[in-house]
């Protein structure tokens, strides 16, 4: 059939108009070393800074296509409250958030997309504060759990707080200004209503204007469904560069222990890499964050290369 020049000035239009997808992108890795956010094991600091290099040697710029990797250093643990604030190494995180949302801002700016690998779940602070700077909003939460502790549910005068149980809740705007209000874009780094949270067992967030579901409810309707249903809330919220944070603990623990809060039921590599293919195919998601595996409870690393495995067939879509 031939195609007239009206057909193919439209085609071109559409095409100019469909947002680029994760696979279409260079892939810059930005390696984010961080166990701020987790409370100790005794007098032990937890091992989730080793994450990101020990994912490296598994292979993961190759299996990204990645051309780009960019370091940041260990940020040092302090197992004393820090001043001013009743949020575990909170004055350190705010530090480390602000350098990594430097680098993912300035990734978005250059066109490319963003894959950070923590680390714990702080991460995600920086990640999407990075996301807001470059002209992102809204956020997908995958994650075993709610992470919703805020000074509204626990007593904070009673125990310090820990950031990876509470990531959730201070992107909403929930708990200390330290951590909840950024500059130029204030407070809070997302919406109830431009938040969707996936994959919790169970949480605190019935009340809230956050959009839920539980990964029993995936595994009932299926990944395709679910992954159909979160496309269609963001396509209602005019979500279109949303930052997605994945805490690796949503896999169920039969395939995935070596987390901090391994739990069941949760999603096989499979699903979890289905599921997030879809999304990032969908060309709504500028960029993401990885988190929470612990290569000290992997002292074989038979999880690092199923992992990578799993993070790239996410985003390499093609």
């Amino acid at each position: 059939m031939r195609l007239t020049r009206r057909d193919f000035l439209l085609a071109t239009v559409a095409t100019a108009l469909t947002p680029a997808r994760a696979s279409d992108k260079a892939v810059s890795i930005v390696l984010a070393p961080s166990n701020l956010g987790l409370s100790p094991l005794g007098s032990s600091q937890q091992g989730t800074w080793r994450a990101p290099q020990t994912l490296l040697q598994a292979g993961l710029a190759q299996a990204l296509d990645a051309d780009e990797v960019i370091s940041l250093d260990r940020p040092t643990y302090q197992f004393e409250a820090q001043p001013g604030t009743r949020i575990r190494n909170g004055v350190s995180i705010r530090a480390f958030s602000l350098e990594l949302s430097t680098k993912v801002a300035d990734i978005l700016r250059r066109g490319r997309f963003p894959v950070v690998i923590g680390g714990d779940c702080s991460v995600l602070l920086g990640g999407l504060y990075g996301s807001r700077l470059g002209g992102g909003r809204g956020l997908v939460h995958v994650d075993g759990h709610d992470d919703f502790y805020h000074p509204g549910n626990y007593d904070s005068a009673r125990r310090l707080g820990a950031v990876a149980g509470m990531d959730l809740a201070l992107a909403s705007g929930r708990g200390e200004d330290l951590l909840t209000a950024w500059p130029q874009v204030g407070k809070p780094l997302a919406e109830d209503a431009d938040i969707i949270q996936l994959g919790q067992r169970d949480g605190r967030l019935s009340g809230t204007g956050i959009t839920q579901w539980t990964v029993q409810r995936a595994l009932k309707d299926g990944i395709e469904a679910t992954a159909r249903a979160v496309l269609a809330r963001l396509e209602s919220r005019g979500l279109d560069k949303v930052w997605l944070h994945v805490d690796l603990d949503v896999l169920d623990d039969a395939v995935m222990p070596a987390v901090d809060s391994p739990g069941s039921p949760g999603f096989d590599y499979a699903q979890l890499s289905s599921l997030l293919r879809a999304l990032c195919a969908s060309g709504c998601v500028a960029g993401a964050d990885f988190a929470i595996y612990d290569p000290e409870r992997d002292p074989h690393v038979r999880y690092a290369k199923p992992l990578v495995r799993c993070i790239a067939d996410a985003i390499r879509t093609t």
